[in-house]
């Protein structure tokens, strides 16, 4: 695949939500170089990223490159923690606060392995075909982000599981959380959800 520019394919909503010294230009370029960066891996490779890894691996991946692209457009404001470092980006500048990235496929809810309160960053994305066509129900080899959401989280907005036999603890935001989170973008032809109406109605503040 060709690497190539792209971003985000809709417009930004609400970014009046957003804080803790993220700007709307940081997300949208840090965006943009996650792709770029993905891009020129799967021409370097020949292959596609996503053929190569677990999807639960692409996801974490595509949260460090997100996190990497808003710390080069943050002007310092935010440096990287390092890798499996909570949270992902630190504030380096007076005016910017400490943020958590998660990322999760298609209508899964972000998870960790702690419920810590903090400032999130949640990023959801979907597999395209190659010209970045989505299916609903099918998977390409391209992620491809459908919605973002930024807000506060308390310690009570993730459920906690500690299931027998699971790969160990785990903290998922809850739906309540979600509702928490302000909407900051949302592409309605990269969605997963059957009923967009509705999603927006209970979701979309």
């Amino acid at each position: 695949m060709k690497a190539k520019a792209r971003g985000l394919r809709a417009p930004l909503r609400n970014v009046d939500a957003l804080g803790a010294g993220l700007t709307a230009g940081m997300l949208s370029e840090g965006i943009a170089e996650a792709y770029r960066l993905i891009d020129a891996i799967d021409s370097t490779l020949g292959v596609h990223l996503s053929e190569l890894v677990e999807l639960a691996n692409l996801s974490a991946m595509l949260g460090n490159l997100v996190a990497t692209g808003i710390v080069r457009a943050s002007g310092g404001a935010f440096t990287r923690a390092g890798a499996h470092k909570y949270q992902d980006l630190r504030a380096a500048a007076a005016h910017a606060k400490n943020i958590e990235i998660k990322v999760a496929l298609e209508k899964n809810r972000p998870k960790g392995h702690l419920a810590k309160a903090g400032h999130y960053l949640c990023v959801r994305y979907v597999l395209c075909s190659s010209g970045g066509e989505y299916i609903r129900k099918e998977r390409g080899p391209v992620p491809w982000i459908w919605e973002i959401r930024f807000g506060y989280l308390d310690d009570s907005d993730f459920a906690i599981s500690n299931t027998a036999g699971d790969s160990g603890k785990t903290a998922v935001v809850t739906s309540n959380g979600m509702r928490k989170l302000r909407l900051i973008y949302f592409d309605e032809d990269l969605s997963p959800v059957a009923r967009v109406s509705e999603f927006l109605r209970d979701y979309g503040q």
